[in-house]
């Protein structure tokens, strides 16, 4: 008999091949009703595969589920405690996207630095004729202070190097496998750095650790650069800090309130904005699908996910 997985959430379309290929899968979001559907039937399930969320609510309604298998390395929507206290095994999709996410990190960088949007809306506007664009900030040579030097801290770092970039980092404590600088403050490496760059876990912990003082540190010719969560970056403060030019320029892939995002962000050319898009390649895309299917496969024949999450 094949295990039975529910699908929390919208997952790709070739991955919802392979759940229903190789499980009893059924979809929550194809029930009239999802809250009389998980009564009947949550007792049913032995694994979750969902698009990023699970509370202990989800959990109380599927009693028998003994894995979850999240597309996303980010588990800040996921209630690990209660899922610890009932057995059952997270799964994500680390190492997967570190690339791709480093990526758009420098390029982030060199867009907020240079003026790459601003100045492409700047031509568009017909306005080149009148006169050449602002000067803008050179890139290769600067510091960078990364905070959270985790996987993906480490691929911006060695693409960083790569543009002689003196770098720093702050975690809650040091990492032995680097021999990078580490700044116990992270004010202290606001102060110290010319870019800023934010990739730590969302949650709680995390909340507003880029706050106004943070940001007065880094100070007018410095740049914040957020690929973590949106949550993580106090946005009001951020707001007026780029307003008032306390701080040179923002890049930012993750928002407070996704998908919405502040209009007074949107206005700012000092703002660089994109859609949470750090993953989103095919290739990564294909590889994060994979790894969800991957650890629930595993689970089920091994017992262990691949990559638990923590």
């Amino acid at each position: 008999m094949k295990p039975k997985v529910l699908q929390y959430g919208r997952l790709m379309p070739s991955l919802e091949k392979q759940l229903a290929e190789a499980f009893q899968h059924q979809r929550l979001v194809d029930q009239a009703d999802a809250k009389a559907f998980l009564a009947a039937q949550g007792a049913d399930f032995a694994g979750i595969a969902t698009a990023g969320f699970a509370d202990a609510a989800l959990m109380a309604a599927c009693p028998n589920v003994k894995v979850i298998s999240s597309f996303g390395v980010g588990v800040d929507k996921i209630d690990l405690p209660a899922a610890a206290a009932r057995g059952i095994q997270v799964g994500n999709t680390p190492d997967v996207l570190n690339d791709c996410v480093a990526d758009l990190t420098l390029g982030l960088m060199i867009d907020v630095a240079r003026g790459i949007g601003a100045s492409e809306r700047y031509l568009r506007r017909g306005e080149w004729p009148k006169g050449p664009y602002p000067l803008q900030r050179k890139v290769s040579g600067k510091r960078v202070g990364i905070v959270g030097l985790g996987r993906i801290g480490k691929a911006i770092a060695k693409r960083a190097e790569a543009f002689d970039m003196t770098l720093k980092y702050h975690n809650r404590r040091p990492v032995a496998d680097t021999t990078m600088g580490y700044e116990k403050s992270l004010t202290e490496l606001a102060r110290w750095a010319d870019f800023l760059v934010v990739i730590v876990p969302g949650g709680a912990a995390t909340k507003h650790l880029i706050n106004a003082e943070v940001l007065d540190a880094l100070g007018p010719e410095g740049y914040l650069i957020n690929v973590a969560r949106g949550t993580v970056v106090d946005e009001p403060a951020l707001v007026h800090a780029l307003v008032e030019r306390r701080i040179a320029g923002a890049a930012l892939d993750v928002f407070e309130n996704e998908p919405q995002v502040p209009a007074e962000l949107m206005a700012l050319d000092n703002a660089v904005l994109v859609p949470h898009i750090g993953s989103a390649t095919i290739e990564t895309r294909a590889a994060m699908a994979q790894r969800v299917f991957d650890n629930l496969q595993s689970f089920f024949s091994t017992g262990s996910v691949i990559s638990q999450a923590s």
